[in-house]
């Protein structure tokens, strides 16, 4: 069983910058592959960010290429989504999971995105 706690959401200016951090339980955090997905209101859950076991390995939705950056750190059992040069767009609650399986297309697939546990999410907001 691995318990998901996000914090780091708030409100933030367009082109302003935050950082969402995750915090799990459990011993076997560094067997899950990471990531962050968010659910604008009135819009379905997609997914945003993934990060290997290892952390060697990262994925990004195109919509975050080149702004948004995920880490991990498995000592702390914390897992990051910095967040820069944030638009309106980026408004959501955003949500950390857990996933036994590797990074792939289950990842973009409803309701459960291949994932095994989801955090309650914290939300973003960012004004124009």
């Amino acid at each position: 069983q691995v318990q998901l706690v996000e914090s780091g959401g708030g409100l933030v200016q367009a082109g302003g910058s935050l950082r969402l951090s995750c915090a799990a339980s459990g011993r076997t955090f560094s067997s899950y592959a990471m990531g962050w997905f968010r659910q604008a209101p009135g819009k379905e859950r997609e997914f945003v960010a993934a990060i290997s076991w290892s952390g060697g390995s990262t994925y990004y939705a195109d919509s975050v290429k080149g702004r948004f950056t995920i880490s991990r750190d498995n000592a702390k059992n914390t897992v990051y989504l910095q967040m820069n040069s944030l638009k309106p767009e980026d408004t959501a609650v955003y949500y950390c999971a857990a996933s036994q399986s590797a990074y792939g297309s289950s990842w973009y697939t409803p309701p459960y995105y291949g994932m095994d546990y989801w955090g309650k999410g914290t939300l973003v907001t960012v004004s124009s």
